[in-house]
């Protein structure tokens, strides 16, 4: 069974730009890479667990913010190359970044030296328009960004222009 993971994709609309949230991955392996490295706020689950609650969690743990209420629109699971199964969740909803902090994680590092470090999950989070978004994000999960382009409040718009109150679309939260 893959492993899988469930997100918030995070979006508001700015003076007519539909931007979204995403994060930047702490730890010595992400520190000097950039462009295709950023993710949506997830983390993985069992069968058991609900992913929504999932994914509500893993925001608040990598962002240190509560997600916006939603409602949420759930997209199709999305299979990365690894082999992982993303299910997101599309919510519109404004998050003040000031003072964001994430949860850490524990690393040998270097590797091989015996000296345990911390690292935050996310060293950065932010506000990204689409279509730069589009070049931040891990390959993977851009097709997460046609879909939130695909909801009936987004069409037409192409990352630029002006969005409804609602998100409307698929299963709703």
């Amino acid at each position: 069974m893959p492993r899988l993971s469930a997100g918030l994709l995070v979006y508001r609309n700015v003076d007519g730009v539909v931007e979204v949230l995403i994060g930047h991955p702490g730890g010595p392996f992400w520190a000097r890479k950039d462009d295709g490295a950023w993710s949506i706020p997830k983390g993985e689950y069992t069968p058991e667990e609900d992913p929504w609650a999932v994914a509500q969690r893993e925001f608040t743990e990598e962002i240190g913010k509560p997600p916006p209420p939603g409602p949420a629109v759930q997209f199709e699971p999305l299979r990365q190359p690894s082999g992982k199964v993303i299910t997101a969740y599309a919510v519109r909803g404004d998050v003040d970044l000031r003072g964001a902090v994430s949860n850490t994680f524990e690393l040998e590092w270097p590797k091989g030296s015996g000296t345990i470090r911390e690292f935050p999950e996310i060293d950065r989070v932010g506000w990204f328009p689409v279509p730069e978004a589009r070049v931040k994000l891990l390959k993977g999960q851009r097709p997460l960004l046609d879909r939130l382009l695909e909801l009936p409040d987004l069409v037409g718009r192409g990352g630029d222009g002006p969005a409804a109150d609602e998100p409307g679309g698929s299963r709703s939260h």
